[in-house]
Formats: C-alpha cells, sequence, structure tokens
C-alpha cells in the first residue's frame, strides 16, 4: 500500500545544514492502522508530509498503490492525492465561509458532483453532526469542527488518511470520540489509516506504532507495557 524508501529530508540554516529525517526506511499494508509517534523535533509531521504529498524529500521516494509520488510534479502530486489520500489537520482546516454540509460536498462535487450534498448529510450524520449541517465552524465546538473534518476526509473514499495529531486540540472526551469514529471508519470502509500522536493510549490502539528519535526510525514496532523508553518518547 505505501513504502517509504531512504528517505532523507534537509534544510538549509544560518547554522549549516539541518537534517531533519535521515534515511528512513518502512512499509505500511491495506487497511493497517499505523502510529508516528516520538518526541517533539523528532520528524514526525514532517514525514506525514512527506508521506502525503505535500512536500518532497531531499532523497528517498514513497510509493502509494506502486505510484511513486515522490517522481510526480505539484498538479500531479494535487490530483493524486484528490483521487486517494484524505487529510486531517490538528487545527481542523475548515473554510469559515461555508456550513459543515458545504465543507464535506465540496471535494465530492469536485469529483462526482450531482450527489455530493446527499451523500455529505450521510456522512455527518455518521459522525453525529446531523443536526449541525446549516452551522458555520465558528458556530461549532473544537470536537465537532474535528468530526466535520474527519467527514470531509473520509468524502472521497480515500485509499489511505493521514492525521497529523487529530485530538492535540481537543479535551479527553472529546478526542476520545473522535478517536473512535476514526478507527470505526478506519475499519468499515477498509481505509489505511496513518497518524501521527502524542497520545500514548491513542498510538497503542493502532496495529503498529513507528516512533522516530532525532530524524531516524528507532522502533518499528507494538509497544509492551514494560516499553518504557517509548512511553518517555511519547509523552515527551
Amino acid at each position: 500500500m505505501l513504502s517509504v524508501s531512504h528517505l532523507t529530508k534537509k534544510v538549509s540554516t544560518y547554522n549549516g545544514e539541518l537534517i531533519i529525517l535521515n534515511d528512513i526506511n518502512f512499509e505500511v499494508e491495506p487497511g493497517e492502522s499505523v502510529a508516528i509517534v516520538g518526541a517533539s523535533g523528532s520528524g514526525k509531521s514532517t514525514l506525514l508530509s512527506l508521506m502525503a504529498g505535500l512536500d518532497l524529500p531531499s532523497s528517498g521516494s514513497v510509493d502509494i498503490s506502486q505510484q511513486r509520488i515522490t517522481d510526480l510534479a505539484e498538479d500531479q502530486r494535487a490530483e493524486f492525492r484528490a483521487n486517494n489520500v484524505g487529510f486531517i489537520f490538528q487545527s481542523f482546516h475548515l473554510l469559515t465561509t461555508l456550513t459543515a454540509l458545504e465543507n464535506v460536498a465540496l471535494p465530492l462535487e469536485l469529483k462526482q458532483g450531482k450527489s455530493a450534498q446527499d451523500e455529505a448529510k450521510k456522512l455527518l450524520e455518521q459522525v453525529g453532526l446531523g443536526d449541525r449541517l446549516t452551522h458555520y465552524p465558528n458556530q461549532m465546538s473544537g470536537g465537532e469542527q474535528q468530526r466535520v473534518a474527519i467527514a470531509r476526509a473520509f468524502a472521497a473514499k480515500p485509499k489511505i488518511l493521514f492525521a497529523d495529531e487529530p485530538t492535540g486540540n481537543l479535551d479527553t472526551k472529546t478526542g476520545q470520540h473522535i478517536a473512535d469514529l476514526l478507527f470505526e471508519l478506519n475499519q468499515s470502509q477498509g481505509t489505511t489509516l496513518i497518524m501521527v500522536t502524542h497520545d500514548l493510549k491513542l498510538a497503542g490502539r493502532c496495529q503498529r506504532q513507528i516512533e522516530l528519535s532525532a530524524g531516524q526510525v528507532k522502533n518499528n514496532d507494538k509497544p509492551t507495557e514494560s516499553n518504557e523508553d517509548f512511553k518517555e518518547s511519547v509523552n515527551a
């Protein structure tokens, strides 16, 4: 489904070259749920952006469904994302001038047109927002906005969904509900789920955890309760 091979990201700074990611290698199977974890500054969000085709690496490659997205031009990557990839941001990124229904319907309208609003309504009902269809983002709580963002991300039935700290701006109870929705949709639609999170409990619900440390893969297995190094890095 997804293959990351020798992925490296470097940037130039006033103090010289900074290596953010260094020779990252792993694969993710179709329908698998994977958490990317590690201390702040370890390169998690950069890795997520590279895997989603939002940025390009300094070297190495990312393949999704046998398509090498790192070889595509910017407009080609955008088209590929529209047809295959969903992304959930920590800060929601909803269009403030559109209602919940319009936010979710927009990607559907770009793909299929006529039945977009009906499908968007079903998705919002599935995430418990059937009574908030005509509300604008500033009329909704953070948890409600994140549910709209989840409905929008799943609207185009992506093969793979990337989520950057999907519960990071939410209280514990709301975050739990959002996590439940993510895994429910992951399982019901068979969507591959890859998320960046500092939340140990959320990471533990994934089938696998990939731990980054100083831009390199430190651990690529499911942690156990005795793995204190893993716990400390997630909670950092």
